[in-house]
């Protein structure tokens, strides 16, 4: 049988930065046994049966709005390649590289894919699981063909042979650039009013699966800190919240800074240990369906200093001013001017001095998406909106504290998927 510290050393990683969220869930043979881990991890519960896909009627659904925005804004197509928009859409997963695969979504007309030829049985097999269907038109090219005279192909049979085509933001340019070479008389814009109008307010579903997604993570946090042991180091921690994270059926983990390199926002690659006054600063998360959650806690083994303390105080009350901020038709900008406020006045400036960073960002299938909450953006929120509320205080050479929850716009104002951590000492009290 495995102690926890040869667990620890078995599965430790290097955890850097910001950790991402990772998508999917985690097989049984990634889980360890019960005897072989804390009692706080044992004890979680796999949750991955609580989460109900995004259907098809769903994402049909999404097609269509994106048709209204394409209409409302000028745009006759839109192009996509592998990312979190082409599965947003039409639950096709591809991954990258050089070959050209595009589905094309037209305002009016049948969607088509564009793909290489080696590879037209597994497109159309998730072409015929998802909501475009089996008799999607799939127009393939050969090694030494050029993939972008089958778009190009595409849109004159739809009738766009001089249209507008939107290009979704992460299309590489030797695709866009492709297509504007063979095809002079089309104009491409950006597609991020389709692709971001569709994507920026969630739906009922959509918060379930985040709220879900903040729950797991929230529970792989308090497990991994009830077994913080002196001596361990950042991997050792981290390697106890990835395994959190398994045990309740997803995939997930954290990055974890301690001591003075919390006052690093993204971290640090030095190695780092744990010693009996130390503080934490860890951030991550994990994917339920596709949709993300991320949280930052900071926290102390043992006692905090008085100065750690006072700091705590200052970084709650700027998450929660800028809670109370946001709401419907609040420009996004003054959830950030809350918050930086509330540091500013305690002493902590001027301006992004000891707070380096924009207050919060748009979160969904991407861990970082639109809208951003950051001066000089003066979108007004909107009910469904979602967004990461962390600012953060951060005092070079000594230690830093971020508290990060992920908030949603309300019909009245707004709300956190988990509740705010209170002291260093209780972080989830």
């Amino acid at each position: 049988m495995l102690n926890r510290r040869r667990f620890l050393g078995a599965t430790s990683l290097a955890a850097t930065g910001a950790a991402l969220a990772l998508p999917g869930c985690a097989s049984p043979s990634e889980s360890a046994k019960a005897d072989d881990l804390p009692a706080s991890i044992a004890a979680l519960q796999n949750q991955a049966h609580r989460a109900t896909p995004i259907s098809n009627e769903e994402r049909l659904a999404r097609i269509e709005r994106a048709a209204k925005h394409m209409g409302d804004n000028g745009i006759d197509a839109v192009m996509l390649t592998g990312g979190t928009s082409m599965t947003y859409f039409t639950n096709i997963r591809w991954g990258g590289g050089e070959r050209l695969f595009t589905v094309i979504l037209p305002r009016a007309g049948k969607p088509f894919v564009v793909c290489p030829a080696f590879e037209e049985e597994r497109a159309a097999e998730q072409l015929a699981l998802g909501p475009l269907g089996g008799d999607t038109p799939i127009r393939t090219w050969h090694e030494h063909e050029n993939p972008w005279e089958k778009v190009a192909e595409g849109l004159r049979d739809l009738g766009f042979a001089t249209g507008t085509v939107g290009v979704e933001e992460t299309v590489q340019f030797r695709f866009s650039n492709g297509l504007a070479l063979v095809a002079p008389n089309v104009t491409l814009t950006s597609a991020n009013p389709v692709t971001a109008g569709c994507r920026m307010v969630k739906d009922a579903h959509e918060l379930e699966l985040m709220r879900l997604a903040s729950e797991i993570t929230l529970a792989a946090y308090k497990a991994a800190w009830e077994a913080l042991e002196d001596g361990m180091t950042q991997g050792d921690f981290a390697a106890l919240v990835s395994q959190a994270h398994r045990q309740q059926g997803v995939t997930g983990g954290a990055g974890v800074q301690v001591g003075e390199f919390s006052a690093l926002p993204h971290g640090s690659v030095t190695p780092q240990i744990i010693r009996e006054g130390t503080i934490l600063l860890i951030d991550g998360g994990c994917s339920v369906e596709g949709y993300g959650s991320d949280i930052s806690r900071t926290f102390v083994l043992g006692q905090p200093t008085q100065r750690m303390k006072d700091v705590f105080e200052i970084e709650l009350a700027a998450q929660t001013a800028a809670l109370q901020a946001a709401g419907p038709g609040i420009p996004a900008e003054a959830v950030d001017a809350a918050a930086r406020k509330v540091i500013v006045d305690a002493g902590f400036g001027p301006d992004y001095e000891y707070f380096t960073h924009r207050v919060g960002h748009g979160i969904g299938m991407d861990g970082h998406e639109w809208p951003y909450l950051v001066r000089g953006n003066t979108m007004p929120l909107e009910p469904g909106m979602t967004f990461s509320d962390e600012p953060g205080i951060y005092l070079r050479g000594e230690f830093g504290v971020r508290l990060e929850d992920i908030m949603v716009i309300t019909e009245n104002g707004a709300e956190l998927f988990t509740p705010q951590s209170t002291s260093l000492e209780t972080p989830f009290a």
